[in-house]
């Protein structure tokens, strides 16, 4: 057995390398600080989904006689609904300020929403006014407005790194060389996407936006709503926090954008008033992962025999009941523990398997997409999800399904700490 820990442990620190190489890379890097700002408007817009479908009749003709829900509705395709111009700007931003610490990224921002615009069909209304339909800026234009957002802040730094710029007497003021400064790349990434755009419009798809959407993004979207890929994503993240890697950070950015996009088709159809479509998102992930379902460990450190554990059950409790649980992980520690290695890295893909079949057959409800806030408390946190049966879901799995799965595993770690301690006390 300590042959098989040593290979595995070997075998990890020869890769882990190139797992946080893969953690520090710039593009994944940007698309995880972008999906975590856009979570202030999506947040603004869960509400409005909420109270759109509140399930108290009276609530919803208050709303409706004071004349908030159509404000409401406009809050709601404001802000989810154009989730992909924040993921356009703010991409191409946080790249450029990313790879070049000195520059804001703002025009890069601006520049990547008129690119994103450029690409996008336009329509017109009844009595023939030019509008932009809403289709593509939400969740369906998400991963395009993702690679316009790449592909537009990688040009502009590229020009600032080389220096490309319009040249201004030093008599100018700052501001307007400031201004020419950024015309070059503006003037390059216009005409490249309005060639782009020109070319999709000539195929069948009639827009990149229908390209990628297509090809792309829905196929993706389709594997990564599966129990599977759910499970394998769950099981990657535990693996790498096992060897002490921060799994979170390095798979989040890959599949949350994919997550939201599904969650926003819940929303969407919530606010619509018909069925959700989706079991499976980023809301879905978290309530039922809570805390990494390490607060049934804690339960039984309190309970334990093991003066070492009993102490660290106790400090380790109350964050615990907030979903914080760092101080067991590396408390305990679970990093590089083999003793907890099968727990640790099952426990969440377990809870996965139940909470998901609960959904499937109706006993427990769709989420609503709506995106939990971490450091809620147990049940708390599960709330957005739109409906009663959820928060028991939760308790249910954190209170009685985690304590049962971490229990002969605790018991066998608590055995060897108190021969431990008799040895040292001896």
């Amino acid at each position: 057995m300590e042959n098989i820990k040593n290979k595995v442990t070997a075998l990890f620190g020869r890769i882990s390398p190139v797992i946080n190489k893969i953690g520090e890379n710039k593009y994944l890097q940007t698309i995880s600080t972008t999906m975590m700002a856009t979570l202030g408007p999506v947040m603004v817009g869960s509400v409005a989904v909420l109270l759109l479908a509140f399930p108290i009749q009276a609530v919803k003709d208050f709303l409706l006689k004071t004349g908030i829900t159509p404000i409401l509705a406009v809050v709601n395709s404001v802000t989810i609904g154009a989730l992909a111009l924040y993921v356009t700007v703010l991409i191409a931003r946080n790249l450029v300020n990313r790879m070049l610490p000195d520059e804001d990224g703002s025009m890069a921002g601006a520049l990547s929403l008129m690119c994103f615009l450029i690409i996008t069909p336009l329509s017109k209304t009844a009595d023939g006014t030019g509008a932009i339909p809403t289709t593509w800026l939400g969740a369906q234009g998400v991963f395009t407005a993702m690679i316009v957002g790449l592909l537009v802040g990688r040009i502009f730094v590229i020009f600032r790194q080389h220096n490309w710029t319009i040249k201004m007497p030093d008599s100018v003021p700052p501001m307007v060389t400031k201004t020419f400064d950024s015309l070059l790349p503006c003037f390059t990434v216009g005409f490249l996407f309005i060639i782009v755009n020109r070319i999709f419009v000539a195929t069948p798809f009639g827009s990149l936006h229908q390209c990628i959407y297509s090809i792309i993004q829905k196929p993706i979207q389709g594997i990564g709503g599966t129990l599977p890929a759910t499970i394998l994503t769950s099981f990657l993240m535990q693996i790498l926090w096992f060897f002490g890697i921060h799994g979170t950070n390095i798979v989040s950015p890959i599949v949350t954008p994919f997550r939201l996009a599904l969650d926003t088709e819940n929303m969407t159809a919530l606010a619509a008033g018909m069925p959700l479509p989706n079991i499976v998102g980023n809301g879905f992930f978290s309530i039922v992962c809570w805390g990494g379902s390490a607060l049934g460990l804690v339960f039984w450190m309190l309970r334990s025999k093991s003066e070492q554990y009993r102490q660290l059950g106790k400090v380790a409790f109350i964050p615990a009941l907030f979903g914080i649980t760092e101080p067991v992980i590396f408390g305990t520690p679970l990093v590089f523990n083999f003793d907890f290695f099968i727990p640790f890295v099952t426990n969440n893909s377990i809870n996965l398997c139940i909470a998901y079949f609960l959904t499937k057959i109706g006993i427990v409800a769709r989420c609503s997409g709506v995106q939990p806030i971490f450091g809620l408390p147990l049940g708390f946190h599960a709330m957005v999800g739109g409906s009663f049966s959820i928060i028991l879901l939760q308790l249910f799995l954190q209170l009685i399904v985690s304590p049962i799965l971490w229990y002969p595993w605790f018991k066998r770690a608590e055995k060897k700490a108190l021969l431990r301690e008799r040895q040292e006390k001896a």
